[in-house]
């Protein structure tokens, strides 16, 4: 975790728990040695006058170093105070007050063991271990303190509207934890349902905004928009222009992926960088592009380019996706007719036949979509290799469309260029090699 984030934590939401802390022990309700009538049971009461002066001389001081003398020497002489967890939470505040963080987590461990479930002991043991990138101890922690969020009990003298915000302050931390670890453990719905109230907690936070929509966009399937949202408004309150600019670019990226195009990803970064959470209408606004099927890229190839204009790609996809007017209507063409070509060695099946590959996909995949029969047996010295691009003619006599092969028979070597005055094979389709499609 960064110093910015270690400051925002320790001065937000550790301060808060010490003054509570602080406001607890002076509201404890100390009696002196005089018999009294029965406190309810929820109130704490010292009934040893020494105790009790001991007790409230420590908390009365002002001086931190005094108070941390006081609370420390209460604590030895009365180990089993009914204010001894009240006792450690002041201390413990009180270490933050002076910065002494390593003492602030020693307390916290401390009052741990008077209270398992005090919840601003765990806050503290939570973030101590998440600041140590620890982050197995950190979500174990924050686990505890989540489960003991809502039963903790209020101190008797804090408002309640104060008590609601220490507790929102304490649950962001401990969210935050356990969001984390969910998502170095690739459990990304865990992670985002977490990391959601981490930001709940804490709504300008880059450092969990960010991670929240990581958390989104990884799960499967992604949920892309909840996740563009929050890519947006981290890129909004990325601390740097750099880091803006990096996080903008990611979600541009993934912004065009998901809608087919720049369009609006401007007003989503305005719009995401004065709210906090996404509009229920954004599905509305944001629409996701939907590819057109094979079939229909087909369908559009033929209406709109001749068949002789076509790549060996495109044939293919007619041919093998087609509707079935559509492949007649390119196998027609091509069917009988000599074709000047370029293709890639997948195999040499004999001495007079290959295997080939004619499209950038099948490439590289490697796998044949072309079945050479040659009119005659290779030359040694002239057959290709493995994975050398190979320019010959050959003409179209059939073709399976899945898996998809055409076959070639009559094939011939082509020169690099043809001698002066050759005249090409009629109705031969002069084609780029399959690299350039």
């Amino acid at each position: 975790m960064n110093k910015i984030l270690l400051t925002i934590v320790l001065g937000s939401a550790v301060a808060a728990v010490a003054q509570d802390a602080a406001q607890s022990t002076t509201a404890a309700p100390a009696q002196s040695a005089a018999p009294q009538a029965a406190a309810p049971a929820q109130k704490k009461e010292i009934k040893d006058p020494a105790e009790y002066n001991a007790y409230m001389g420590a908390v009365g001081q002002t001086d931190p170093t005094a108070k941390i003398s006081g609370l420390e020497a209460f604590l030895t002489q009365y180990p089993n105070s009914v204010m001894k967890e009240d006792a450690l939470e002041t201390l413990m505040g009180t270490y933050q007050q002076k910065g002494d963080v390593a003492k602030m987590g020693d307390t916290a461990q401390r009052l741990l063991q008077a209270n398992p479930n005090n919840i601003k002991a765990l806050a503290i043991v939570t973030y101590s271990k998440l600041a140590a990138n620890n982050l197995a101890e950190a979500d174990q922690n924050g686990q505890k303190c989540i489960a003991a969020l809502p039963t903790a009990p209020k101190p008797d003298n804090a408002p309640a509207e104060e008590w609601e915000k220490t507790k929102t302050q304490i649950g962001g931390i401990c969210y935050r934890a356990v969001g984390l670890a969910a998502l170095g453990n690739k459990d990304y719905p865990k992670a985002a349902t977490a990391l959601h109230s981490a930001v709940e907690a804490a709504p300008n936070d880059v450092n969990v905004i960010y991670p929240l929509s990581q958390a989104y966009l990884k799960q499967t399937p992604p949920d892309t928009l909840n996740g563009l949202w929050f890519t947006a408004r981290a890129a909004g309150l990325a601390p740097t222009p750099q880091g803006q600019q990096q996080i903008e670019k990611y979600g541009a990226s993934v912004y065009r992926k998901y809608h087919g195009s720049d369009q609006g990803w401007t007003d989503l970064l305005a719009q995401a960088k004065g709210t906090p959470f996404p509009p229920p209408d954004l599905s509305s606004k944001i629409t996701q592009y939907v590819p057109p099927t094979p079939a229909e890229q087909a369908a559009d190839l033929v209406k709109t380019k001749k068949v002789e204009e076509m790549s060996f790609a495109e044939w293919e996809l007619v041919l093998s996706e087609g509707k079935p007017e559509d492949a007649e209507k390119v196998w027609n063409t091509l069917k009988g007719k000599p074709l000047q070509m370029a293709a890639q060695v997948m195999e040499v099946t004999s001495s007079s036949n290959l295997k080939l590959a004619g499209s950038s996909d099948d490439i590289d995949a490697k796998k044949p979509d072309i079945d050479l029969t040659m009119t005659a047996v290779i030359p040694a010295r002239l057959m290709p290799k493995v994975g050398a691009d190979f320019q010959f003619e050959g003409t179209p006599v059939s073709y399976e469309p899945k898996p998809f092969v055409m076959t070639m028979k009559d094939g011939a070597i082509l020169t690099a260029k043809a001698p002066a005055g050759a005249k090409k094979p009629a109705g031969a389709v002069h084609k780029k090699p399959a690299s350039q499609q």
